[in-house]
């Protein structure tokens, strides 16, 4: 039977195919394991590079993870590697798109958004889920 963390990545990656079909968009799937990016979209005339991502939010957090694991080490998506990162929330059952400026040229580890106002009423350095549906 195949890991559940394979299963949660599938899933988010199938999420967000189904996501970008339903918007019109053209998607094809890199060969082969070793890409920095699940797929590619074309979308109005511009092929898009995107990293899949699975996330399950957590009292109005989601978290993304900008990094991947090979086993050995960890990799951080730096701004050239792709055009964006997408993560399907399960929660909310909706994709959310992060473009490659919020990575940087040194990578992030992570980058959390918010589904609901925080409960403290801050707003400063905090990043609105709302604002990622689009890509």
């Amino acid at each position: 039977m195949p890991a559940i963390t394979k299963i949660k990545g599938d899933l988010g990656q199938a999420m967000v195919m189904a996501d970008a079909l339903k918007r019109g968009y053209k998607v094809a799937l890199p060969l082969g394991e070793d890409w920095r990016y699940d797929l590619i979209v074309l979308k109005e005339q511009r092929l898009l590079r995107i990293q899949c991502k699975y996330a399950e939010s957590h009292n109005g957090v989601i978290k993304v993870r900008c990094e991947t694991h090979d086993g050995r080490s960890y990799y951080r998506y730096r701004q050239n590697d792709l055009d964006y990162i997408a993560v399907y929330d399960k929660v909310t059952d909706k994709c959310y798109y992060v473009h490659s400026s919020y990575l940087g040229n040194q990578g992030r580890g992570s980058l959390s958004m918010r589904t609901t106002p925080a409960r403290n009423g801050q707003k400063e350095k905090t990043f609105n889920s709302e604002d990622f549906l689009l890509f």
